[in-house]
């Protein structure tokens, strides 16, 4: 399960992007709390502090417990926008969710056993479709990661969702198609020597 972050703020007065941009000159990024059925909440977070949970890698799929004006609020960071320049963060969405809240969150995919995969032991390529998948989960029961079994993988087989065991209580945010994660593919090389090949005896029989 991913770890509860915790993140200290201030509310802010003023909105706007003259405030904004004087937030920004004192290292401080724009916020704002939103959901749950209760008014939005402008706030500013200190830069450095994001940029340190932004680093963890799983600052998306985390609950951020957000300290704002002497109470905890329980969110979910839902959009970060970032500078186009300095690739610095410049405003933060955070959604207000309660303790067992319904959440749709990405979640990294990690591949396994490509060790047991005789498709790629006989020199064929994994071709990942999807590196994140979107589930819906408990927010007390985000997973860090996915891990798909490549276990008994051939080349042309493509590994679907239904194949997939997902954490207790997970379930896709897609449930109209069994789509699909990732495709073991024939090297360029091996496609392109078989194809001159094709091509040869084409000729040949001609």
């Amino acid at each position: 399960m991913s770890d509860q972050l915790t993140l200290s703020a201030e509310t802010r007065d003023r909105v706007g992007k003259g405030a904004s941009r004087s937030l920004r000159r004192e290292g401080r990024v724009p916020a704002v709390i939103y959901g749950n059925n209760e008014e939005p909440t402008p706030i500013h977070v200190n830069g450095r502090e994001l940029m340190r949970l932004l680093m963890t890698g799983h600052f998306m799929n985390s609950v951020v417990m957000i300290d704002a004006g002497g109470s905890s609020i329980r969110t979910l960071p839902k959009d970060v926008a970032f500078d186009p320049v300095t690739d610095l963060p410049v405003h933060v969405d955070f959604l207000r969710i309660g303790e067992h809240s319904t959440v749709t969150v990405q979640v990294p995919v990690v591949f396994t056993d490509e060790e047991e995969a005789p498709g790629i032991k006989r020199g064929g390529v994994l071709n990942v479709v999807r590196h994140e998948l979107e589930l819906v989960v408990d927010a007390a029961n985000i997973p860090d990661q996915v891990e798909v079994s490549l276990k008994g993988a051939e080349v042309g087989d493509s590994i679907h969702i239904s194949a997939v065991t997902l954490p207790q209580g997970a379930q896709p945010a897609i449930e109209d198609r069994d789509f699909t994660i990732a495709t073991i593919v024939a090297p360029s090389a091996l496609k392109s020597s078989e194809g001159d090949t094709q091509t040869e005896v084409e000729g040949a029989g001609a």
